[in-house]
């Protein structure tokens, strides 16, 4: 499997702007690359990425000559980008056709594993030198490439490793399986009962968005004084990034280490976000960021349908309440059941989740 480790850099003036110099090389060699094929396109040629990277390579020297002051792997990429983007546009149709890269846009170039080396601590990039990181790479194994990005001011290195794949597990082994119910009042309520909290990160630091967003708003656009001020909004952002990141990770890694098989439901979140009310607590909840962790994370994922009634569905009886969101304990007048809303749908996502239980099936929970 393939692991990637983000480090943050702490890179001097020269170094910052050697970074900066090969995300600029790499954005005009895409953004060159795609009007060269556009060209090439219009007068009824095939064009290819590598007919493309070989046409520009024959020209560097005399017409671009400062592409060779930063490592060859920046423009080499951003060709195979290119190939990329054109490839996913043709075999999939929820692919825009590729557009011009802007400035300060997601700015970033690759190097390739025979071209930089690590030590503790530091890392060596193809003429520059030995740049400081903040922390070691905490992967063991062979290392494929590295990506330099810039976000919110700062300069981050991406290393990808691969490392061996996990144990398979045996017959001999016993392992656990829990079903875990996403909510907005307690971030996930597990069918053994543990229970974790919602963060709710953006509330916390909305009073100092709203200041910011309002400071921005002053400035005039361009200026120096509106770059600082966006500049500080950017950064509140990268924080409660890094907050809502934090806590998915250790909830994700908690439950891929205790567990085996992990039950979750397959939420509508982008159908979700379009209740205004819950819009935001939504968004800041992260629920699709939380199963891709997940699936990533845990030995086996195993995902309900997103139209089974896991909190309207008696575990006992099988009879189908209607529960409003208002209503926070499932109560069943049949047997006298009195359960938490939340806790009683983790207990259905782990049943109906299990592959060696039989799912109940929708037309038999219609006639229920």
């Amino acid at each position: 499997m393939q692991r990637a480790h983000k480090i943050r850099l702490d890179p001097n003036n020269k170094q910052a702007t050697y970074f900066a110099k090969a995300c600029g090389i790499r954005r005009f060699a895409y953004n060159w690359g795609l009007a060269e094929w556009k060209r090439q396109y219009e007068s009824g040629l095939k064009p290819c990425a590598y007919g493309v990277k070989k046409q520009f390579n024959s020209i560097k020297h005399q017409e671009f000559p400062w592409v060779s002051e930063v490592t060859k792997c920046a423009p080499e990429q951003a060709f195979l980008d290119l190939d990329r983007a054109f490839r996913n546009f043709f075999r999939n149709k929820k692919f825009r056709y590729p557009r011009f890269k802007k400035k300060g846009v997601r700015d970033s170039f690759l190097i390739s594993n025979q071209h930089f080396s690590l030590a503790e601590g530091k890392v060596r990039i193809p003429k520059l030198g030995w740049v400081r990181m903040r922390e070691s790479l905490r992967f063991q194994g062979k290392v494929l490439s590295a990506t330099v990005s810039k976000q919110t001011g700062r300069w981050f290195i991406a290393i990808t490793v691969e490392i061996p794949d996990a144990p398979e597990c045996s017959d001999s082994q016993v392992y656990s399986a829990v079903g875990v119910d996403l909510g907005l009042n307690k971030l996930a309520v597990l069918s053994t009962g543990e229970a974790f909290e919602n963060p709710r990160t953006t509330q916390r630091f909305e009073r100092r968005l709203r200041r910011l967003n309002k400071s921005l708003a002053r400035k005039k656009k361009g200026g120096e004084n509106w770059k600082k001020a966006k500049q500080r909004l950017s950064l509140l952002h990268f924080r409660i990034r890094n907050i809502r990141q934090d806590s998915l990770h250790k909830l994700t890694s908690y439950l891929a280490n205790c567990y085996s098989d992990v039950c979750i439901e397959d939420l509508n979140a982008s159908g979700m976000v379009r209740n205004k009310r819950l819009a935001k607590s939504v968004s800041d909840a992260a629920f699709r960021e939380f199963r891709r962790q997940l699936e990533y994370k845990a030995i086996q994922v195993h995902v309900v349908d997103r139209f089974f009634p896991s909190s309207k569905l008696c575990m006992e009886c099988g009879q189908v309440h209607e529960m409003p969101l208002s209503k926070r304990v499932f109560q069943c007048s049949c047997n006298g059941l009195a359960i938490d809303r939340d806790l009683h749908a983790a207990r259905n996502i782990l049943r109906q989740g299990l592959p060696n239980v039989k799912p109940v099936e929708r037309g038999a929970l219609a006639s229920a």
